[in-house]
């Protein structure tokens, strides 16, 4: 290049790297979208869309979003074992609700190996419950030998614990959906459907007063009071299914699951941002509308056989 042009070229380079941004190409600005929408978002897995999880993450987004800085963006799930799955391996995951014995159902059948390196807790959520609805003609568990019992997807949460509730009971599984169980036992196709859901479960409130389902008491046992926690159904719960005296159960707790992301990370920063708003808008789950089983959260409340997020330890 000869002499008189190289100050003609320092020029031309000096008003390219002085453009302004406005100038960026389109791929360029759509870079710079992605990287800024994916740096506040937080991918939630809840449960099915009747399901009390798939409300509680609504409510996640609703008051924890802040534009681009916090995003939550709630997904529907397949169940607790999933769940788990989906946040050891499925991309944009980030946190899952799921019941608290599902690693040590997991552990004990050796379905997810490393589980205990690699899954921790924000949160103990609230408790819930196990409902048993049957149909005529049937009064106990044991009733139920034999006959065909809907216990929701395989993998899911309601699933684990039916294998556990029946255990001695011989029961005919079935694994459709709830909202199709549901009609199937209106019919009289299944004698009873198991779903575990923090009461008043949306399933049931369309069920019409005076139909002839019914919820099964759930005896506590010492062998179910290894895992679960006595509970019961009221009328208040379900004016139209339950009369009178209410009914006992079982109930399971519900967790706020997450990736044991190393400190320092990227990932890990956007997760102890996500627990700070958290905690710090947490009396804001407590008014209406959102769901009245955020009044039974005890934040500084401890999981035995789980390890808590750092930045969520009080």
């Amino acid at each position: 290049m000869s002499p008189a042009r190289r100050p003609l070229l320092l020029a031309a380079l000096a008003a390219a790297a002085a453009r302004p941004a406005l100038a960026q190409s389109p791929v360029q600005a759509l870079n710079a979208l992605a990287a800024r929408a994916n740096a506040g978002t937080i991918g939630v897995v809840a449960g099915g869309i009747d399901g009390t999880y798939a409300r509680i993450a609504a409510d996640l987004a609703a008051v924890l979003d802040d534009g681009d800085a916090l995003r939550i963006l709630p997904i529907l799930g397949r169940g607790s074992l999933q769940n788990i799955s989906d946040i050891l391996a499925l991309r944009g995951i980030d946190i899952g609700i799921v019941q608290s014995d599902v690693l040590a159902y997991a552990r004990r059948e050796r379905l997810l190996p490393g589980l205990d390196a690699l899954i921790q807790y924000v949160a103990k959520l609230y408790d819930e419950e196990v409902h048993i609805l049957a149909g005529p003609g049937i009064a106990t568990l044991q009733d139920l030998a034999g006959r065909p019992v809907n216990i929701d997807l395989r993998g899911s949460g309601t699933a684990m614990t039916a294998s556990i509730l029946f255990e001695g009971i011989a029961i005919e599984p079935r694994h459709a959906p709830q909202d199709v169980a549901l009609e199937q036992l209106r019919r009289g196709e299944i004698a009873a459907l198991a779903y575990v859901a923090g009461k008043p479960a949306r399933l049931f409130a369309s069920l019409p007063a005076g139909q002839p389902l019914h919820f099964l008491p759930v005896p506590m046992t010492p062998r179910l009071l290894e895992t679960y926690l006595p509970a019961t159904l009221s009328p208040t719960d379900y004016p139209g299914l339950i009369e009178g005296s209410p009914v006992e159960t079982i109930a399971v707790g519900a967790v706020m699951a997450c990736y044991a992301w190393t400190p320092g990370t990227e990932r890990h920063r956007k997760l102890a941002r996500f627990t700070e708003a958290f905690f710090a808008k947490f009396p804001a789950f407590l008014r209406p509308p959102r769901h009245p089983k955020w009044r039974e959260v005890d934040l500084a409340a401890r999981l035995p056989g789980w390890t808590r997020f750092g930045a969520a330890r009080p």
